[in-house]
């Protein structure tokens, strides 16, 4: 029988890949439009899939609550599971591999509201399935800090550094993600009512994208610094650059995420290779043709 995926945010990177995802493993896709009763959006849904956030770092204390009491009473009411992308905001600046054993420990408002909205789904009788990422990479480079700012500069041989250039990063490649959604959504009767499960993506340091980004177009690749001086002129007049200002501690704080419980749960994934991954989040000035090498030859950071 077909199942039906509700997206919550479709025109986001989440909900712009999961949609695509879910479509690809034969199920009937639904898109949420905000603003519209979502509990009778949500009738006949097997799945929920949580994309909504408020734009540009709009007030998390008061609309993350509101949006996640939203999808709780949706869910609820149509019997659907929720999936939701989680973050490691929750951990705080410790660093170290991350898991669903890893206590949340967070430094900052946005990390409490997470735990906060976690908690709210775990009590609320809601068959709830966090998959946990850590840096966004979005082939369609919409809006990710890979993108716009770590490689944005690519194709005149610089890479932004935003922190500490030995820091381990965990980074999540969004089809990949949305791949693995799909999985666990078609194995939900088998998963617990609440289940945090932490996607291992890939991790590496600005240095390892250094010398694969020199590798892969055959140029040297010069790390420049972020600079965070100029984010403190534009923050009296910018939310998103105050929020923004508030995550830095993350890109000088080692982390990766821990990888047993999802290969435990889904051993036979396949992850898209590191290299592939970096060179699609490229800015449109580099010339695809000065890559040099083959795909199926992965690069992997040390």
């Amino acid at each position: 029988m077909k199942q039906t995926v509700l997206i919550l945010g479709g025109t986001g990177k989440i909900g712009k890949h999961a949609a695509e995802a879910f479509w690809n493993a034969g199920w009937t896709v639904r898109h949420y439009t905000r603003g519209t009763d979502m509990t009778s959006a949500a009738q006949g849904a097997d799945v929920i899939v949580n994309g909504l956030n408020p734009p540009k770092y709009n007030n998390w204390a008061k609309n993350i609550p509101a949006i996640t009491k939203q999808v709780i009473a949706a869910a609820q009411s149509s019997g659907a599971t929720v999936i939701i992308p989680g973050n490691v905001y929750n951990f705080g600046d410790n660093a170290g591999v991350w898991d669903e054993t890893t206590p949340h420990r967070p430094v900052t408002e946005k990390g409490q509201i997470r735990v906060d909205m976690e908690a709210a789904y775990h009590a609320s009788g809601v068959q709830t399935i966090i998959l946990r990422a850590g840096h966004f990479i979005d082939p369609n480079r919409d809006g990710d800090v890979y993108s716009m700012l770590t490689v944005a500069k690519a194709g005149s041989g610089k890479i932004t550094s935003l922190g500490d250039v030995n820091a381990q990063q965990a980074h999540a490649y969004l089809p990949d993600w949305a791949r693995a959604a799909v999985m666990l959504a078609e194995m939900r009767s088998d998963l617990a009512h609440f289940e945090d499960i932490p996607f291992p993506g890939h991790a590496f340091t600005v240095n390892d994208l250094q010398r694969i980004l020199s590798d892969a177009l055959s140029r040297p690749m010069k790390i420049t610094t972020f600079p965070w001086w100029a984010t403190a002129f534009m923050a009296p007049f910018s939310e998103m650059i105050r929020e923004f200002r508030k995550m830095r501690y993350l890109s000088d704080t080692s982390h990766t995420l821990g990888s047993a419980k999802f290969n435990r749960l889904l051993p036979d994934f396949q992850a898209t290779d590191l290299r592939t991954v970096l060179l699609s989040g490229l800015a449109p000035d580099v010339d695809p043709n000065e890559v040099v090498g083959t795909s199926n030859q992965p690069i992997v950071a040390e």
